[in-house]
């Protein structure tokens, strides 16, 4: 097995049962609560983690500066994220988010200068096209192209931006390793997370209903599903976060975006969630886009 699928694989386990637990809190807390809780949940493991392994601050400030920026980052992924999960059918977000690994390549390619082969090109650009064709349904042909709901939408932000995560994070890991990294990311994304939460309470500015349930149903259930996500999230984080430190970038955030796969699993299987012949060649080509992607 190539150094860093192994790891990229467990993450990708680890987030695609968060994909679950966050849909399962969302709707009903709403997907600001849930992702509030979830980092919280997830800060406190960093900080064990942090305390148990003796934690070693870099000798450069400029690096955890630069982690605690992709943390606000990561912040507005999650935020993206947990909101398309909440209103957005659950087997066609987590696909188009996948997406974000053949994006991952481009940039680690155009950003860290990694070399990608022709092939890899052309699984991008496949991904690429499943993305478009997952999110947009024909009704009456192409006069009655539309797109399916603002969850789509929200995905592909959260796409963007774990995206550049994967790749921005590269560099403070492999300079501080992935510890000291890991937790001001964290405590970055917390607090981004809880100050989102607060002035959206407080103010209930238009568009809050988006991220805040109105009424709020089997709470205990939703809460657990929260604090659950947050420590899948974490565990997979950690995963993310040493083959980051130890392969390639684009091999790390390739196979870590197979995560949604398990979300469409749950979501078609058991929750009878149903797809339209077209989304299905979408998903279709994200699979056969990330595949060609990993051949060489």
């Amino acid at each position: 097995m190539p150094l860093g699928l192994d790891y990229g694989l467990i993450a990708a386990l680890c987030w695609g049962s968060t994909d679950v637990m966050g849909t399962i809190g969302g709707r009903r807390l709403g997907s600001l609560p849930v992702i509030a809780i979830a980092q919280a949940s997830s800060l406190a493991i960093s900080a064990v983690v942090a305390l148990g392994l003796r934690l070693q601050l870099p000798s450069d400030p400029f690096v955890l500066l630069l982690a605690g920026v992709f943390g606000v980052v990561a912040a507005g992924a999650y935020l993206s994220f947990f909101t398309a999960l909440r209103i957005g059918p659950l087997a066609v977000v987590s696909p188009v988010v996948a997406a974000y690994g053949g994006l991952t390549v481009l940039l680690a390619v155009l950003v860290r200068g990694e070399t990608l082969h022709p092939i890899q090109a052309l699984g991008a650009m496949l991904a690429t096209a499943g993305v478009v064709l997952t999110g947009i349904v024909f009704d009456g042909g192409w006069r009655g192209t539309r797109i399916v709901g603002r969850g789509v939408l929200f995905s592909l932000v959260a796409m963007f931006l774990f995206a550049v995560l994967t790749v921005g994070l590269a560099t403070p890991i492999r300079i501080a390793g992935w510890l000291p990294v890991l937790l001001a990311s964290r405590v970055a994304n917390a607090l981004t997370i809880w100050t989102v939460l607060v002035v959206v309470v407080v103010a209930r500015p238009r568009g809050s209903e988006t991220l805040l349930a109105t009424t709020a149903r089997r709470t205990n259930r939703a809460v657990l599903a929260a604090v659950a996500a947050g420590v899948l999230d974490i565990v997979g984080f950690v995963a993310f976060a040493i083959g980051l430190e130890r392969a390639p970038t684009w091999i790390v955030g390739l196979a870590s975006s197979f995560g949604p796969v398990v979300a469409v699993i749950v979501a078609v299987v058991l929750w009878g969630e149903r797809l339209r012949a077209s989304q299905w060649v979408g998903l279709a080509g994200i699979a056969a886009g990330l595949v060609a992607v990993a051949l060489p």
